[in-house]
């Protein structure tokens, strides 16, 4: 199978029964976390700018307002990337769902495809995404965000919605990797802001690739989907949409290790955070780069690795609500992110990014030292979230911003997509949000 074998060729019914079932509870947890993710102030922001700057009248995601294909695109991909609480995959260092579904919102609404063939396009993305994402990191030195590659994806999914040919589709990939964001991830970990992983941006060059082309605007090859054959050569055979994680909690996965170790040691040893001096973390490199230990902005304090382990310690949990607003001044929370101590490990580092590794050691004010067992992420791929953690995952982030009637619906609207227009579940997502 090729790539364009993929994106044109694949129906609901060849996939594996186990995609199928998987792959709603994706969608699910992007649509939970663009609900919550509407409460950032990035979220406003992007959504009064596609009003603004693109116009249109395709409604954008919990907005109601009108835009373009490409500033529905945008918008979505920076509401959903403005909460860092979806899913990715470790490979790729990032995440394929994110610029994926953004892109297909506008565009499979405009369209009116049914339901069967989103979940498929979504399946398919998924699968091009990873394959693209590995691509692009085993032939690019830079580390790139997930909007680079995923501009390419987002164009591949486009494509499939429109029905375009497959030389077209050809030119469509080659425009979207041509003009995507090649943003560096690594200047975001050190100074982070609003830009964060890309994949709004990426979302919006993927569509307007795929009307570029339409439109009979050509490009350049895509290298990394044709001059890589290496990673695409188990198209069919390897489904990584089942290898995908899920993050328990709203920052960088990177600090999601340090924080499962804080917790285990909480829980084991009845600790309070007055217990504790301080807070030592031996992880890998990137991890120790999530270095802001005082955020004044939500988004800086998703990109630190101190603070919210020092949440984690003070709340016994990490909540969208805890780094934001009122929450980043908690004096005991700064007390111990400020005092944090790192040391990169050489273990962590030479398994990174197929495992994110860390162990902590809690430093307690009557002298003890108490060393947790080297840690994880929860819910990734090897152990993956159940079907009920996601489910109140996303009522724990949605029903909150939507309400729990809306959010039922939108649940139940999911679980019946493959059967019913994917209108059904647009309307849901199109209707706005009290600002």
């Amino acid at each position: 199978m090729t790539p364009l074998d993929l994106i044109h060729g694949l129906h609901w019914p060849d996939l594996p029964a186990t995609v199928r079932a998987r792959a709603p509870l994706h969608l699910l947890d992007l649509i939970g976390v663009g609900a919550a993710g509407t409460r950032q102030r990035v979220s406003g922001i992007a959504r009064d700018f596609a009003v603004a700057q693109f116009g249109g009248a395709r409604p954008l995601m919990f907005d109601g307002r009108g835009s373009s294909l490409p500033g529905v695109a945008l918008a979505a991909g920076l509401t959903i990337d403005g909460l860092d609480a979806h899913d990715g995959f470790n490979p790729a260092k990032g995440h394929i769902g994110c610029p994926l579904f953004a892109a297909m919102l506008g565009v499979a609404s405009e369209l009116d495809v049914s339901g069967e063939e989103f979940m498929t396009t979504l399946c398919i993305g998924y699968e091009f995404g990873a394959r693209a994402a590995m691509a692009q990191h085993g032939t690019v030195a830079d580390y790139h965000t997930s909007g680079s590659w995923g501009a390419v994806t987002a164009a591949a999914a486009c494509t499939r919605l429109m029905r375009l040919d497959t030389g077209t589709t050809r030119h469509a990939l080659g425009i979207a990797e041509y003009h995507g964001p090649r943003s560096q991830m690594m200047r975001c970990i050190d100074h982070p802001t609003m830009v964060k992983d890309g994949s709004g941006w990426g979302a919006m060059a993927g569509v307007s690739a795929a009307l570029l082309a339409q439109a009979g605007f050509t490009g350049a090859p895509a290298i990394t989907v044709e001059e890589a054959p290496g990673y695409w050569a188990d198209l069919g055979q390897r489904w990584y949409l089942l290898e995908q994680y899920v993050k328990p909690y709203p920052v960088c996965r990177w600090a999601q290790a340090p924080i499962e170790g804080v917790l285990a040691l909480r829980r084991a040893h009845g600790l309070t955070a007055d217990m504790v001096d301080r807070i030592e973390v031996a992880t890998f490199h990137e991890s120790v780069r999530l270095a802001t230990r005082r955020p004044t902005e939500s988004d800086a304090a998703q990109y630190s690795t101190s603070f919210p382990c020092a949440v984690a310690l003070v709340r016994g949990d990490v909540t969208p609500a805890d780094i934001a607003d009122d929450a980043l001044d908690d004096p005991e929370v700064l007390r111990l992110s400020d005092s944090m101590v790192f040391a990169e490990d050489a273990h962590a580092n030479a398994v990174f990014p197929g495992q994110r590794l860390a162990q902590v050691t809690l430093q307690l004010k009557d002298g003890r030292r108490l060393t947790s067992d080297w840690m994880e992420p929860r819910w990734d791929a090897t152990a993956p979230a159940t079907e009920a953690e996601m489910r109140a995952k996303f009522h724990a982030l949605a029903d909150g911003p939507l309400g729990r009637d809306r959010a039922d619906r939108i649940d139940a609207a999911i679980d019946a997509l493959p059967a019913t227009p994917f209108a059904a579940l647009a309307d849901l997502l199109v209707q706005p949000i009290s600002r």
